[in-house]
């Protein structure tokens, strides 16, 4: 059977909130299995966090008052490594310590080249066919004078006098759980372990210089806006044997005249008369790939949409190669004449004695008017 929580942390039912972390922080301080020397320390961290956790939260507490240990079944929990609860506010200064010592570790011995952003902008048209085109940028590259040492010909580096070639600096810092050592990189010679008695005159000890670069980009047919085109260790280069960064070139499209992109498909809007709409015609369109021949059917309506199929962009897989391609969406809209010469306006008034003056919809059923009319004196049928 479990212990009572209240007797796990050694406080009275009656106790406070401040006097259940207070309880707390002492046995955590005992029994931290990184500093405490009881065998049992493991399992008794585990009892203290589960009685902590349950007798801190307000809803958790009070359902264990009513119910006893059936009340909370499952609700402690453990979400740490190993088993124990990291609770965030008590624990937050052991952990960033640990923490610094990580960050320490990870920092030593050669470090990676950063990486470098380059912005290219294509054509609307380039985008669809893809297109090779340069790129100019600047990035970080080893020293040609000091090969990347930083330091003078005929010099070497030397050990850092600060932490001795460790690239580590250690300082002890108590805490609750007592004296814990913090390791942090070496300010002097940020982690490198050496510092430049004599810096070379070219990068100023640094190792590295600032140039411009030109590198010729391959895009790939069907790039959208935004994609990124990654272009391995030609970033800033890296220390000693350490890989340099990558580049990532930013693709950018404008915007076409008259075409605009809706996922792999190109859309285009094109204007024609009320006759063309009434009678039909056979019209010219552009398309990326050159102008094509679009018929119109008698009786278009306005909106309707025309596909050609295969003339849209290609689709663009993960590994840069392509699957077909889309359509060209033709959205055709019938512009009406807001000027008319008078023999047209005379044929439009002949027009309109043959077809009456109610609006018919498609299917020939009563007038739009009329439909109207029904619906606002709720006559609906």
């Amino acid at each position: 059977m479990a212990r009572d929580y209240y007797e796990v942390l050694g406080v009275p039912r009656t106790a406070t909130q401040q006097e259940i972390k207070t309880a707390f922080r002492k046995l955590a301080q005992e029994f931290h299995p990184d500093v405490s020397k009881h065998d049992d320390a493991e399992a008794k961290f585990k009892e203290i966090n589960e009685a902590y956790q349950i007798l801190s939260d307000e809803d958790k507490r009070a359902r264990y008052d009513r119910l006893g240990h059936a009340g909370v079944q499952g609700a402690s929990g453990y979400g740490g490594a190993a088993g124990y609860s990291p609770f965030e506010e008590i624990f937050e200064e052991f952990f960033n310590n640990f923490a610094g010592v990580r960050g320490a570790r990870q920092r030593r011995g050669p470090r990676q080249g950063a990486d470098r952003r380059a912005d290219l902008t294509i054509t609307f048209e380039e985008s669809v066919f893809g297109v090779e085109r340069d790129v100019e940028y600047e990035r970080l590259e080893s020293c040609e004078v000091c090969r990347g040492s930083g330091a003078e010909p005929g010099t070497q580096p030397t050990r850092c006098p600060q932490c001795n070639g460790t690239g580590e600096v250690r300082s002890v810092q108590q805490t609750f759980l007592g004296p814990m050592v913090q390791v942090n990189t070496c300010p002097r010679c940020g982690g490198k372990g050496e510092v430049v008695p004599t810096p070379c005159h070219n990068c100023k000890g640094a190792g590295k210089i600032r140039n411009k670069v030109t590198l010729s980009i391959h895009v790939p047919p069907g790039v959208r806006e935004g994609l990124q085109i990654q272009m391995r260790g030609e970033g800033d280069s890296g220390d000693s044997s350490a890989p340099s960064g990558n580049l990532f070139v930013v693709i950018h499209v404008k915007e076409h005249e008259f075409f605009r992109r809706k996922e792999n498909d190109i859309v285009l809007d094109i204007p024609i008369n009320v006759a063309q709409a009434a009678l039909g015609d056979k019209i010219e369109i552009p398309t990326v790939d050159g102008m094509v021949e679009l018929i119109i059917p008698a009786g278009t309506q306005h909106g309707k949409v025309f596909r050609l199929r295969g003339k849209g962009i290609p689709r663009l897989r993960s590994d840069g190669t392509n699957s077909g391609r889309g359509d060209q969406l033709v959205n055709v809209y019938v512009e009406v004449p807001t000027k008319l010469s008078e023999e047209q306006r005379r044929l439009f008034e002949q027009l309109a004695k043959t077809m009456g003056r109610d609006v018919q919809s498609q299917k020939g059923n009563k007038g739009l008017l009329d439909r109207m009319a029904d619906f606002f004196s709720g006559e609906q049928g």
